[in-house]
């Protein structure tokens, strides 16, 4: 199984390449698969040339074939003029339209303030759900004053639980859950109602009345 991780930070070292890095770490905790980097700062004057003359050099070819057989992707990016940057779109536009069918996409972006934390909902997730890429629930957003906090580590966590989930092969029917995973993702019955998690019994189905009710006060 392989994950590909693809950066669009512009300098070295980089937030945006890090924080790639701690969501590579975080799914790799929890699944077992090989990593491979996509900087796409050195990735920039190839770029430019399929645009002008619709063939892709060596080097971007290489990078546009690895994403397209990725088990899963990790997707970050800086955030410039309250989006996601030239440069990744860019990249992204030269992606097949079906290269990434089903395939899933971790994303995350950085950014000096938390004003742009919804960048990655109302960005970079519309942009991988028109490839018809498999976008994880959580996404991570970074501000500078977000790192070193423990919220971020969470969130971390949390994301490269899911990406490890959605990347692992099927389980085998009858073998237990994994508690552990179970309970850095809030699971959903296939009626869409929350679960919680018993680590002697595995998943039981709460209903949303019941949570509901155990909210009112008496």
């Amino acid at each position: 199984m392989k994950i590909v991780l693809v950066s669009a930070g512009l300098s070295s070292p980089s937030s945006t390449r890090l924080l790639a890095d701690r969501l590579a770490a975080a799914t790799l905790q929890r699944a077992d698969a090989e990593t491979e980097v996509i900087e796409l700062r050195e990735l920039a004057t190839e770029i430019a040339q399929h645009f002008v003359t619709g063939f892709p050099p060596a080097r971007l070819a290489a990078a546009l074939d690895a994403v397209a057989a990725a088990d899963g992707l990790i997707a970050v990016t800086p955030v410039f003029a309250a989006s996601y940057s030239g440069l990744f779109k860019s990249f992204f536009d030269l992606i097949d339209k079906d290269a990434l069918t089903g395939t899933p996409v971790l994303l995350g972006a950085t950014g000096g303030t938390a004003l742009h934390s919804l960048v990655t909902e109302h960005a970079l997730r519309p942009l991988f759900t028109h490839l018809r890429a498999l976008v994880l629930p959580t996404a991570v957003y970074a501000a500078s004053e977000d790192w070193g906090e423990e919220g971020l580590a969470q969130r971390i966590a949390r994301a490269g639980a899911e990406l490890a989930r959605f990347t692992a092969p099927a389980a085998v029917p009858g073998a237990a859950p994994d508690v552990d995973t179970a309970a850095a993702i809030a699971p959903r019955s296939a009626t869409g109602a929350i679960t919680s998690v018993d680590p002697a019994d595995g998943f039981v189905t709460v209903p949303f009345e019941q949570r509901l009710a155990a909210l009112r006060v008496p």
